[in-house]
């Protein structure tokens, strides 16, 4: 029996035997794939990690170009948004490069580093072409007065900031046989005006002298015109009897040529009182006069969006909103002005012919014969002291004013005020003034402050005044009006408030490719 059992368990290990013995040879063969898998594996990490160190080197050299990119157009919308054709605006250009530039910061592995600005980087030009010529910034100032008249556009090229800036150190790359151990990255923006707040309406000057002074009470008088006087821009000649005035190609830049223009080109120019040009000094610009009668027949609809009047369609509120007073200074026996005596009198001052040219009785020495001609006074701007010395430019606060109690002398015989706002001009005191505020209704919410001004060129006029269609001309200035009443066909009335540095008509600045 115990033989039996023996034989027994003999037989079943080596049944067990057996069953275990395809177990055994499967570990193995595991045991010998784990070993071929990490032979592989190694060189595949290794170019897993190449790959991965190749695109943080491609990320940083991305990253710092687009912190270039950034740079150099702020710097040039900058530095363009100074630019007014004189050597005092590529000093503030360069001002305004070097403080935005300082304010930017780029990225190194999360830690700001600031610009260091070197205005090697900036120059000007007169056109936005790259391939153009461009006067570096550090000699631009001393540039002739002819060149300085046309420098409107500014470029940066971040090459100029130094390699500390453009420069990025790689980290994988450099491993690569051959590969870079820096990238030097660099980018260039151009950047200028393509349009500036001027209407394309053009007066002659009614005196060539910029300033002059009345004896009464020093008074200044720019270009012939008197600050706080209404005059019909329709009915002035520096020249002779009959009116001259003209209207301005809003497309074409100062010095270049082009084919005739049409007034039916104006409308929309008219409604936003921009134009699409740079600038209007550097050379002569193109103009053509106005028909001989109802010389605003097509344009005045525009013009009188400002007074919230949108007919045929000839402006849209948001694009021409209305001013956000609308109260309109007639100064006759149907609609009074508020502050003045007396009650009744001409829309603007009167016009004469008596010294052989077509102005007002305002510019005469001499009183008029009746003292409602003076037409309204001060709506929108006092008269002002003539600075010393004459030409000196106007301080950010304004020349210094007369008081109203100086009119008895200088408005000879003319009218007397005793309801003046107390602060402000009529236009200015606001809601609190009984007949000299109006809000616009409908458009209330989108009215602009200032839309009644109009930026009006002052041309040359001597000897004459172009006669011909799309003559040149060259402006002298550029005149503040504001209009105190709506336009008609044969009518634009508004007074003077003053002349307008170049460098605030910017209108929008941009950059271009």
């Amino acid at each position: 029996m115990a033989s039996k059992r023996n034989a027994c368990c003999k037989r079943r290990n080596v049944h067990l035997t057996l069953q275990a013995r395809p177990s055994m040879h499967r570990s193995a063969r595991r045991h010998r794939e784990s070993g071929a898998f990490a032979i592989m594996f190694v060189p595949l990490l290794i170019v897993i990690i190449g790959f991965c160190g190749l695109a943080l080197d491609a990320g940083a050299m991305y990253n710092r170009k687009v912190d270039l990119s950034g740079i150099a157009k702020a710097v040039a919308l900058a530095a363009a948004r100074e630019l007014d054709g004189t050597s005092e605006g590529i000093a503030a250009a360069k001002a305004s490069a070097k403080a935005t530039a300082e304010r930017f910061k780029y990225q190194y592995f999360n830690e700001g580093i600031g610009i260091k600005w070197d205005d090697s980087a900036l120059s000007f030009g007169a056109s936005p072409s790259r391939s153009g010529t461009w006067i570096a910034a550090s000699s631009a100032e001393a540039a002739n007065a002819a060149e300085l008249a046309s420098l409107y556009f500014a470029k940066v090229d971040t090459t100029g900031l130094g390699e500390a800036t453009n420069t990025v150190n790689t980290l994988f790359m450099r491993f690569i046989p051959g590969g870079p151990l820096t990238a030097l990255l660099n980018d260039i923006a151009v950047a200028g005006k393509s349009s500036i707040k001027v209407t394309p309406i053009a007066i002659c000057a009614m005196s060539p002298a910029r300033a002059t002074q009345r004896p009464a009470l020093s008074e200044l008088v720019q270009h012939g015109f008197r600050r706080g006087v209404s005059y019909d821009l329709m009915q002035l000649n520096p020249n002779g009897i009959n009116p001259v005035r003209f209207t301005v190609n809003p497309l074409l830049a100062p010095g270049k040529s082009g084919p005739d223009f049409s007034i039916a080109w104006l409308g929309p120019f008219m409604c936003s009182g921009t134009m699409w040009v740079p600038r209007l000094t550097g050379g002569p610009i193109r103009v053509s006069p106005l028909p001989p009668t109802a010389p605003l027949a097509s344009l005045f609809t525009q013009l009188n969006s400002r007074f919230n009047v949108y007919s045929n369609n000839s402006c849209k509120p948001n694009g021409a909103p209305p001013d956000i007073n609308i109260m309109a200074y007639a100064y006759d026996e149907s609609n009074v002005v508020k502050w003045m005596t007396p009650k009744s009198g001409s829309r603007a001052a009167k016009k004469t012919i008596e010294r052989g040219k077509l102005e007002t009785v305002a510019d005469l020495e001499t009183a008029p014969a009746n003292n409602g001609e003076y037409g309204p006074l001060w709506a929108y701007a006092k008269a002002v002291k003539a600075p010393s010395p004459i030409e000196a430019a106007e301080p950010s606060s304004g020349y210094s004013t007369f008081t109203t109690s100086q009119w008895s002398t200088l408005y000879p015989s003319g009218p007397t005020t005793s309801n003046y706002p107390s602060s402000g001009t009529p236009y200015q005191a606001g809601t609190t003034n009984s007949g000299t505020y109006e809000a616009p209704q409908d458009n209330q919410a989108i009215a602009a402050r200032q839309r009644r001004v109009l930026n009006v060129p002052l041309l040359s006029c001597t000897p004459a005044a172009p006669s011909a269609s799309n003559s040149e001309a060259t402006v002298l200035a550029v005149g503040k009006f504001f209009m105190t009443v709506p336009a008609d066909q044969e009518r634009l009335i508004a007074e003077f408030a003053g002349l307008l540095p170049e460098k605030s008509l910017s209108g929008q600045v941009e950059l271009y490719p």
